[in-house]
């Protein structure tokens, strides 16, 4: 039984009046499985569909068509089964300003009808860096503070499936470190994760499998090691402390001072060093590095930059 199941979902919109078609569609046909125990990434650029697509697995919406569930629970039809077995991490800071810490997780347990459960909120305090403020109150938090509580909040009735919406969004290198030394730490004891994030380092270095998603379809599903493989060939990367010349070739992924070019082979390597040499650059920190999530995920976005009527559907 896999601990997530999307079959055939869509989800449709009303568009703007001046629109050409009366509906957006946000998902068309997602269909994947998460094993149990797999530390899942779901990437793609914005408006792709990721949040839409947990949105419905929470059951904050529903699908115009097609099937959701969790480990067996249909979110629809069986959804407070399916809500027991979930702990959703949104990317909002949404909190009650009513409470301290330790009260809103006391509330929250009590919403899963669990009571005594100030053992576990104990050691979320803690994993979290949290137990200095469990008597704070939440309005006073700072972002990264409530970020930490919005982990606690989704982890307190110990769900066997967790999600995780961009968790990282705007937060310190410390809180990265906490959080991810402690959900690993649940996945290891056999918790399933899905993650959606925009830091490609992160997904590269903790999923064990990526689906990727564009303009609301699949168009890459395979394990992290495996797109990797896949990836065409090296890159070579430098730092200039000026602008690209124009008549440097194209397709260059200019991040401030460093410049990087896909390199299949040596001659493509000789021939932007030498198109540098020509335009009287001069080159810092020169490297060739293998090609990491972040090229792969740009190649499947190229490879895919047609209409959604176009762009074929994956095979999953």
């Amino acid at each position: 039984m896999p601990a997530i199941s999307f079959q055939s979902v869509s989800k449709a919109y009303p568009s703007p009046r001046n629109a050409a078609s009366d509906t957006f569609l946000a998902l068309d046909e997602v269909s994947f499985n998460i094993d149990q125990g797999e530390f899942f990434g779901l990437l793609g650029p914005n408006g792709a569909g990721k949040t839409t697509l947990i949105t419905i697995l929470a059951g904050l919406a529903r699908a115009t068509s097609g099937t959701v569930s969790v480990l067996g629970s249909d979110v629809q039809s069986d959804y407070a089964a399916a809500r027991r077995k979930l702990g959703v991490v949104p990317q909002e800071l949404v909190f009650d300003p009513f409470f301290n810490v330790r009260e809103a997780l006391r509330f929250q347990s009590g919403y899963f009808g669990i009571q005594h459960n100030d053992a576990w909120i104990d050691e979320l305090l803690e994993s979290l860096g949290l137990t200095d403020k469990a008597h704070v109150n939440m309005r006073v938090l700072s972002g990264g503070m409530k970020r930490r509580v919005l982990v606690a909040l989704a982890l307190v009735h110990r769900p066997p499936v967790i999600v995780l919406d961009e968790p990282t969004a705007g937060v310190d290198v410390e809180l990265r470190q906490t959080l991810w030394a402690f959900i690993s730490k649940l996945n290891k004891q056999g918790s399933t994760v899905l993650l959606t994030t925009h830091y490609l380092e992160e997904a590269e270095a903790l999923c064990g499998r990526i689906a990727m998603l564009k303009e609301g379809r699949v168009v890459a599903l395979d394990t992290t090691r495996a797109l990797l493989k896949a990836a065409s060939g090296n890159v070579l990367q430098f730092k200039i402390d000026s602008e690209l010349p124009l008549s440097l070739p194209a397709g260059a992924r200019v991040t401030g001072r460093v410049v990087q070019y896909p390199a299949i082979d040596a001659l493509a390597i000789e021939q932007y060093l030498a198109a540098a040499r020509e335009a009287g650059l001069t080159l810092h920190d020169i490297e060739i590095r293998r090609a990491d999530l972040e090229d792969v995920f740009l190649q499947v976005m190229k490879q895919h930059a047609q209409t959604p009527s176009q762009a074929s559907k994956a095979v999953v």
